[in-house]
């Protein structure tokens, strides 16, 4: 049960859009995940599309995802009872006329695919209806700009993922020995700025040297935003953009989503792609290594023993955000119990 704010954050924050899983992850058979501690089965029905289900039968209780994908439905592998999409029970066949036929006894999620990701819908209330889905530029407009999405398990809690992130000066010293960021200052001084839907945190007086900014956002779904300068060697472009959010499993595990992109049109598109594929992609791999593995080994209550300075105003004030949006849900939460 959970009894406090942090109890509420740590199991991850609701009201939001969640990439969950990458497209190319799920095909025919039906894939059971972990998500804000939700068991939850993916499945595609006959026409490709995405269908999302509590991973949980109602007769007895077993995991839908080991069972069979009959196109609109899923059937249980335990008694092979067949659940819709949209969580109603269509069959039991081992049973005439059985009275959990036509119920809606499972509990369903909206679904959208999008930039080669899957993403759910996690309402604060189970009424709560899902708000619009919008893309921060570089991943909106796919004419300007090209990107490929790198994902992975990371066993941490979400929020140290947020926090790595939201935390420019990380990259100076941990990603010193990397390919594109071992220039700049080793010390600056760090201002935030407000934006309509978050803040951007940034050095001050530096720009277009290393990682330089970091843009906070919600449109529908928590992301990130920054851009790292990158030199000709590393082919057409410009500036190397990332987007990035990260997805709760539980307490102590979460996923990853990170697009990187450039904006490339015509034949430096193609070739920028090849680059990537060939060369830059293993590079980035190592990078993002060295972020999980400081992460990973970090202590569960690591946060209970800080001593922030001027570098941390940014990460102070997402933990701030996310306490208020926290107490905010758990408040809404209350009043509908109470109303129930």
């Amino acid at each position: 049960m959970i009894t406090t704010v942090q109890q509420y954050l740590d199991k991850g924050l609701r009201g939001l859009w969640y990439p969950v899983l990458a497209s190319w992850e799920v095909q025919s058979a039906p894939v059971g995940i972990t998500r804000l501690g939700e068991q939850i089965v993916i499945w595609r029905n006959k026409d490709g599309q995405l269908q999302a289900l509590e991973d949980r039968c109602p007769h007895r209780g077993a995991r839908l995802s080991m069972g069979w994908n009959l196109g609109d439905r899923i059937a249980c592998w335990y008694h092979g009872v067949e659940v819709a999409g949209n969580g109603e029970v269509k069959d039991v066949p081992a049973v005439d006329k059985c009275p959990l036929v036509g119920q809606q006894c499972v509990r369903s999620y909206s679904v959208q695919e999008a930039h080669g990701a899957i993403f759910l819908w996690f309402g604060v209330t189970a009424e709560q209806q899902p708000e619009a889905l919008v893309f921060p530029t570089e991943l909106a407009d796919g004419e300007a700009y090209s990107n490929f999405l790198c994902t992975a398990a990371w066993q941490c809690n979400y929020q140290y993922a947020l926090e790595n992130v939201m935390d420019p000066m990380h990259g100076t010293y941990l990603h010193s020995s990397s390919h594109s960021m071992a220039e700049g200052d080793r010390k600056a001084d760090m201002v935030l700025q407000p934006t309509d839907t978050g803040f951007i945190f940034e050095k001050k007086g530096q720009s277009g040297i290393n990682f330089d900014w970091v843009e906070l956002g919600n449109s529908g779904a928590c992301w990130m935003r920054l851009s790292i300068p990158y030199k000709k060697r590393f082919g057409p472009g410009g500036h190397f953009f990332i987007v990035g959010m990260v997805v709760p499993e539980d307490n102590d595990n979460c996923r990853v989503f990170f697009w990187r992109i450039r904006r490339v049109q015509g034949w430096q598109r193609a070739m920028w792609r090849f680059m990537y594929r060939n060369h830059l992609e293993k590079l980035h791999w190592d990078v993002l290594e060295q972020d999980r593995v400081v992460l990973e080994s970090m202590a569960p209550d690591a946060r209970d023993h800080e001593y922030l300075y001027q570098h941390d105003v940014g990460l102070s004030r997402l933990r701030r955000m996310m306490q208020k949006a926290a107490k905010e849900q758990l408040a809404m939460r209350e009043e509908q119990q109470g109303a129930a």
